[in-house]
């Protein structure tokens, strides 16, 4: 269920894949003393191919403990046209690091985006960014877990794509303690910029943000505001799904996905909840959390599609339309 169709209604934002971040991944780069960074977006790139032109695609980074942006690494594209699209990334730091407008220094500036695969990545200003059509290393039983744990066997996501914002940042850039990473995506309208997407733990919205409601307000909102905000909600989805304890729940989420930033520590192993490795298993994870241990897998093994090197993410599969993905 990953983050995929966190929009209303269990559709995109606003109606459209292109706007719809899908994963966050931070694990050690294969260039020692780099991170790499992984935001996947569009779940459908078969039927709306590109990222949206008029959106910024943000991952965001603190480096301090604050739950305040210290970095942030801003994706915008160019229109899609006959020649394909290009993507420039500014990186924010300090003040500038917590708006929403696309500001700080430029990284990349027309680079290619890779439409059918290919990977020109961009080694300037000390990072390597690429952004391309990948495959989509989520795995998950979704049907088997929307059927009430009547597990299939299935992997939904066995051959779906994903463009792939792909970074490796040098490790003195995040300073030598822990950092929290979050996403966001959002639109330039006529009333400014408005958050229409974010998060960075696994299958958050798709538990625990229920209604139409819920789910704006959360795709607005901070990791700032998120125990204020959601905790005591959570809890309750927590006590209803899984016959928790409150104070065991309330320990638990505050310990993981209340606020909602993917936590690591690289002197750690790299493993969910700290950090997040392609192969990471977070729907059994979820699974585990949401039933208090009565269900600990879907029984879905990691793709083998996955590379050990820039860009990570698997070539992409043969186009498949939009009625291949399922209900979520």
């Amino acid at each position: 269920m990953s983050h995929h169709l966190s929009g209303p209604d269990l559709r995109s934002p606003k109606d459209d894949p292109r706007l719809d971040q899908t994963d966050l991944f931070i694990f050690p780069a294969k260039t020692e003393g780099r991170t790499a960074i992984i935001l996947d977006v569009n779940p459908d790139p078969a039927n709306a191919p590109g990222l949206h032109p008029d959106a910024v695609y943000q991952v965001h980074i603190d480096t301090d403990g604050d739950l305040q942006p210290d970095i942030t690494y801003h994706f915008t594209f160019s229109e899609l046209d006959d020649a394909g699209q290009t993507v420039s990334v500014l990186q924010a730091k300090g003040a500038e690091a917590g708006g929403l407008e696309p500001v700080g220094r430029t990284l990349a500036d027309g680079l290619v985006v890779g439409m059918s695969g290919e990977v020109t990545d961009d080694t300037s200003e000390d990072h390597r960014i690429a952004v391309a059509l990948r495959s989509d290393p989520f795995f998950a039983d979704l049907e088997g877990i929307i059927d009430n744990f009547n597990f299939t066997g299935r992997d939904a996501m066995a051959e779906a794509n994903v463009y792939g914002l792909v970074l490796e940042v040098p490790d003195s850039e995040l300073g030598d303690g822990p950092i929290g990473v979050w996403a966001r995506v959002a639109l330039e309208g006529d009333s400014g910029w408005e958050s229409i997407d974010r998060g960075a733990n696994p299958s958050v919205t798709a538990y625990f943000n229920q209604d139409n409601d819920e789910k704006i307000a959360y795709n607005q909102g901070t990791p700032a505001t998120d125990e204020a905000d959601h905790l005591d909600r959570f809890v309750g989805v927590l006590e209803h799904l899984g016959n928790w304890e409150a104070d065991k729940a309330r320990e638990t989420l505050l310990a993981t996905i209340v606020p909602d930033t993917l936590r690591w520590d690289r002197s750690k192993p790299t493993a969910y909840p700290n950090g997040r490795a392609l192969t990471d298993d977070v729907t059994s994870a979820r699974l585990a959390m949401i039933t208090n241990g009565k269900i600990t897998s879907d029984n879905i093994p990691p793709h083998t599609d996955l590379s050990d090197d820039f860009p990570y993410l698997g070539e992409p599969h043969s186009a498949v339309s939009k009625d291949s993905f399922p209900e979520q």
